[in-house]
């Protein structure tokens, strides 16, 4: 049996779905964000289910994202229990603070690249200084590699490296149950953001290609044999296949809109994102930084668009037809 625990969240997103799974070992899949009343619900969530914290034996983490990992250490520290995470996150996480500043500083180059002011990118880095709060370090016990099992007495899962939404994306896959859990990689009521992010391992530069790299992660996906699947936020997915292919559908129509921006004339990724949305506020410009360079990646695969470095400013022109 797995029960979806849904934790509040300071963020947009909403609750997180933390699934408890009442297996030996007895299992939690992402713990909620590092605060104090996402601990008093979850301890209460499992209170409902006969549970206590103390019980836990495993605890497995599916990215980086704080409203997954937060409360993973203090869950630890009270019950014992294993942390299962895939092997490029361990360092990642057991280095939070420095990771996390290591990331920010890394957005912030993006954006300066890409036209955002200067002033937009501080007070973003501001506000995700703020944040850090919501997550904390957490030593990883156990690592795990793209094609591990993790076995349980009743259920084997096939650990799956997704990256896209984040480098350190993991689905699980119980193959004889057709269920996958899916963390943030596949969410049925908004489409998971491929955030241009800093690598896990190797070189910054080139600049990673997220939204490339979780298109082929979702293709992945797709051919996968699912009869549901238990996302991170939000109800269950029954049919993959039908909701990939409208991800799809929707990057395809995001690239056309963006194409057309850029025939009437260069510009930066920040005009291109004001061309489409306008004045975005301060806590969306990286999101909507790493939405249009996705997209022109797209682009620029197709020979469409090509990008035009200038005194550090990227600027972004389509190509003659």
């Amino acid at each position: 049996m797995i029960r979806s625990l849904a934790i509040p969240t300071p963020f947009a997103v909403g609750r997180v779905n933390c699934l408890l799974v009442e297996d030996d070992p007895l299992t939690l899949v992402d713990c909620g964000p590092n605060s104090a009343t996402a601990l008093v619900e979850l301890e209460r969530c499992l209170a409902e289910h006969g549970r206590r914290v103390e019980d836990l034996e495993r605890i497995v983490l599916t990215h980086q994202h704080i409203d997954h990992i937060g409360l993973a250490s203090i869950l630890a520290e009270r019950s014992g229990a294993e942390v299962c995470a895939l092997d490029l996150l361990a360092p990642w996480l057991a280095s939070y603070s420095a990771s996390m500043e290591a990331d920010d500083a890394f957005a912030e180059r993006i954006m300066r690249r890409h036209g955002v002011p200067s002033e937009v990118g501080l007070a973003l880095r501001a506000v995700s200084a703020q944040f850090r709060a919501w997550g904390a370090s957490v030593e990883v016990t156990r690592t795990l590699v793209d094609g591990d099992a993790l076995a349980f007495a009743d259920r084997t899962w096939t650990v799956h490296h997704r990256p896209g939404h984040s480098p350190s994306d993991t689905v699980f896959h119980d193959v004889e149950r057709r269920e996958l859990i899916g963390g943030d990689h596949l969410i049925g009521h908004i489409s998971s953001n491929p955030l241009v992010s800093r690598p896990l391992d190797g070189p910054e530069e080139p600049r990673p290609h997220a939204l490339l790299t979780y298109l082929d992660s979702m293709r992945a996906t797709r051919e996968m044999d699912l009869e549901v699947v238990l996302p991170g936020h939000g109800e269950p997915v029954t049919d993959h296949r039908a909701l990939i292919d409208q991800r799809f559908a929707a990057h395809e129509k995001r690239a056309a809109k963006i194409l057309t921006v850029l025939e009437a004339g260069p510009r930066s990724v920040h005009e291109i994102a004001q061309a489409l949305w306008g004045n975005v506020a301060v806590t969306q410009a990286y999101l909507t930084v790493s939405e249009v360079l996705g997209h022109l990646d797209l682009l620029v695969g197709r020979g469409q668009v090509e990008e035009r470095v200038e005194d550090e400013l990227a600027r972004w022109a389509a190509v003659a037809r």
